[in-house]
């Protein structure tokens, strides 16, 4: 997968430039253009936070087809989800499991 290629292509759909994308993700202007210039792959973490200014999850990014865009309520919710610990997350889980209608 040519991840440089994946975020050029997002930051297409958003029309956003280096700079709105450093913005909008609250990193430094230096790390966006170490992965667009120099062709530096973004870490984990990186990726992951750029992903957030996207409005996407990792795995979204990751999958084959085209991702999709979470609302800012489930994106809220996700970044909430993601702060809990393993066991609260379960807990979570379930809760949203037992209140899904059948």
């Amino acid at each position: 997968m040519d991840i440089i290629g994946k975020l050029r292509h997002l930051m297409e759909q958003k029309g956003w430039t280096e700079y709105r994308l450093a913005k909008e993700a609250g990193l430094s202007q230096s790390t966006i253009a170490n992965i667009f210039h120099r062709q530096t792959l973004p870490s984990i973490p990186t990726l992951q936070t750029l992903c957030q200014a996207f409005g996407i999850t990792l795995s979204q990014f990751f999958a084959e087809n085209e991702p999709v865009a979470l609302s800012a309520e489930q994106t809220k919710m996700l970044a909430a989800y993601s702060c809990l610990t393993p066991k609260r997350q379960k807990l979570v889980a379930a809760m949203i499991e037992e209140l899904q209608i059948k």
